[in-house]
């Protein structure tokens, strides 16, 4: 089945952006997901626990207490050098969840927009290896899958890489490794970096911080500039529907326990230092600042530098 993207005009523009002190972050838009995403993937976000808190809709969540979600990256250029954070689902990939499978998107060039072409990028980081996150590693030239940014280094924590090592994957998996991963490992250019409890700094202002449970050896990417601070989240947090209760997880947790306490400390972190939340699956607006709300917390809205139209999926 080939996935027909949305219109232009569902999709707001190319390249909605934050200033974090001197640097600017870029949402590279590549698809919005399907309604059953989120009932799928956060069983425990019913329209029930939705509709507890107001905040949610319209932007989050629709008036059905359905969550919104989508698929995306974050560019940046930082310490001289263009970033990618994660590179979503790709295009043409054999996928096992249909609303995934052999896409036909606009994605790259929407990063050209950006000023971020695939030669141009100097460093992918990786925050975990699933599907959506790694399709854009690679595309396809005629038979073969080539890495997309020739140039760049793709990095990923050690604990994640040899973690799927030695886990029994099924066929969908293992193909996804075979067009996502593998080329790029065959290429030379995926580096593996020890991360400590308290994070590594892989370039001036770009920390790499251990975030497991959703898998192993998860990162979010901290990123620093004139005294202000933003955090991609990755999938430690999927939905700001976990800021209002930490305790909704995903039905693919490796590790629900630890995903939990993982959360609950990161959002007490990211509430007391005021930091910028940039979620790789929040819907537009995206990006916020948490305030604590009872006994956990609510996200209150950043709008991008530039105007962008909400995404939202029909």
């Amino acid at each position: 089945m080939t996935h027909t993207p949305p219109a232009a005009d569902t999709l707001g523009p190319a390249t909605p952006s934050w200033a974090v002190g001197d640097l600017t972050i870029h949402r590279i838009d590549e698809i919005p997901l399907p309604q059953q995403t989120g009932p799928w993937l956060l069983p425990g976000a019913t329209p029930e626990a939705v509709a507890q808190h107001g905040w949610l809709r319209p932007d989050f969540a629709d008036e059905d207490g359905i969550l919104r979600l989508s698929s995306h990256s974050f560019a940046l250029t930082i310490d001289g050098l263009r970033v990618l954070i994660d590179t979503g689902i790709g295009n043409g990939k054999p996928r096992a969840n249909p609303a995934w499978h052999d896409l036909h998107t606009d994605y790259l060039p929407r990063l050209t927009a950006a000023s971020f072409a695939p030669d141009l990028v100097d460093l992918v980081v990786l925050t975990h290896l699933h599907a959506d996150h790694v399709g854009w590693n690679t595309r396809a030239d005629g038979d073969a899958w080539v890495p997309t940014f020739p140039n760049a280094r793709y990095v990923v924590s050690r604990a994640e890489r040899e973690f799927w090592a030695g886990y029994a994957m099924d066929e969908p998996r293992r193909q996804m490794f075979r067009d996502s991963v593998h080329p790029v490992e065959d290429a030379g250019l995926l580096d593996l970096v020890d991360v400590p409890p308290e994070g590594t700094e892989i370039a001036a202002g770009l920390r790499l911080l251990p975030t497991p449970g959703h898998t192993p050896g998860h990162l979010a990417v901290e990123i620093s500039s004139g005294g202000a601070t933003a955090l991609v989240t990755g999938d430690c947090t999927h939905h700001p529907v976990q800021f209002a209760d930490p305790g909704i997880g995903s039905c693919v947790d490796i590790d629900p326990a630890q995903a939990l306490a993982t959360r609950r400390t990161l959002l007490a972190a990211l509430a007391a230092r005021q930091t910028l939340v940039l979620g790789t699956h929040f819907p537009p607006p995206t990006a916020g600042r948490l305030v604590p709300d009872g006994a956990a917390y609510r996200l209150t809205p950043v709008l991008p530098d530039t105007p962008a139209r909400s995404h939202r999926a029909p």
